[in-house]
């Protein structure tokens, strides 16, 4: 037993990993995570971006594909069989755990994070292409993206939605999927296969309130403080409304809650301590998706205890103290939802490009 068997088994938190190349599928080092305690597995476009051009594993197919098809084809028939590997690995996960763990995540293009529709079709055509139960889609809580989370849900769909910075829109999502699962059971739809987390983004907040506050000559007490008090404030909306009538009538039904995801949980800040957003949100019904250096430092050091509901009367306190200092919260989610959707998508076109400019070195 490790100390992320101990994360589970003690506290109800589930530890994913936030990574997935074609060398820890193929070559068992997902399987050893997932002994050692790993519970899922999240991908997006960077970690594509770096996995296929910082290795020759994906030469082979990559040469097949394009004598057939085009260089964006390529790349999904590539990441494709990569999750679908994983899904395989972790399975087991997935049906000892009843269906709550053993996830693998796939996110629809970057390029989509706009577009509604697009978002949908694209969403479906993954899941039906894919067709294992324990894939997740995931899908930008961006203004346009909350329609589309609430129709695959309605489908009966798993969706993992990312790039939640704000409390505002992570009640969006929230409604988003209670309201996809009563159109669902409207229907005669299952409710009891739909599962779904909400990707909160954590250290990324510090990183832009702290660079505000610097410029302001704040009060050097207030950095590094932002990021846990909003997740903490985050996982009390969970509990609150994941409760009372509402929720009972789907419960009844048979339906699970759409549990908190804390992601982007490495710490930015060297100054810092190393699992400031691990050890700090550990609760009952959350996951915490991890890279791989945030996953050994847990195993080395991590202390694990119930803390995601601790202090949220301080928690409370830090973001008034912080709007007293002039930060204003709603313009900081907006900057980090434009950057988190503009990096993926610099990923996502740098990953094609790179793509590209090997088809064309191959027909040399």
């Amino acid at each position: 037993m490790t100390k992320l068997h101990d994360l589970y088994t003690e506290q109800g938190q589930s530890p994913w990993i936030d990574n997935l190349t074609r060398s820890s599928v193929r070559g068992g080092g997902l399987r050893d995570l997932v002994d050692t305690g790993i519970r899922g597995v999240t991908s997006n476009p960077t970690i594509f971006q770096k996995a296929m051009t910082a290795s020759d594993s994906y030469d082979e197919q990559f040469r097949e594909i394009i004598s057939r098809d085009s260089v964006e084809a390529a790349f999904w028939d590539m990441a494709i069989d990569d999750i679908t590997g994983a899904c395989g690995v972790l399975r087991p996960v997935y049906d000892s755990s009843g269906g709550r763990d053993g996830f693998v995540s796939l996110e629809v293009s970057p390029a989509l994070a706009n577009r509604t529709e697009a978002t949908v079709e694209a969403a479906r055509s993954l899941h039906e292409r894919i067709g294992v139960p324990n894939l997740m889609v995931k899908i930008p809580a961006t203004r346009e993206g909350v329609p589309a989370i609430r129709q695959m849900i309605s489908e009966g769909r798993n969706i993992n939605v990312t790039l939640i910075f704000s409390l505002a829109r992570y009640q969006d999502v929230i409604e988003a999927y209670l309201s996809g699962l009563e159109a669902l059971a409207e229907r005669g739809g299952d409710t009891s296969s739909v599962h779904s987390v909400a990707s909160f983004f954590v250290s990324r907040v510090d990183t832009e309130v702290d660079r505000r506050l610097e410029k302001a000559g704040a009060d050097p007490s207030l950095f590094g403080q932002a990021a846990v008090a909003q997740a903490k404030l985050a996982y009390d909306l969970f509990q609150r409304t994941f409760s009372g009538p509402r929720w009972d009538a789907l419960t009844q039904a048979g339906a699970h809650p759409q549990r908190p995801l804390w992601a982007s949980t490495s710490t930015k800040n060297p100054a810092y301590p190393d699992l400031l957003y691990v050890e700090n949100l550990i609760g009952p019904d959350t996951v915490n998706t991890m890279p791989d250096a945030t996953v050994q430092a847990f195993l080395d050091h991590g202390r694990v205890a119930r803390t995601a509901d601790q202090g949220s009367d301080a928690a409370h306190a830090c973001l008034a103290r912080l709007a007293e200092a002039g930060i204003d919260m709603a313009d900081v989610s907006r900057v980090l939802e434009e950057e988190g959707v503009a990096t993926f998508t610099k990923s996502w076109d740098e990953l094609l490009q790179s793509l590209s400019d090997k088809a064309a070195s191959l027909a040399r």
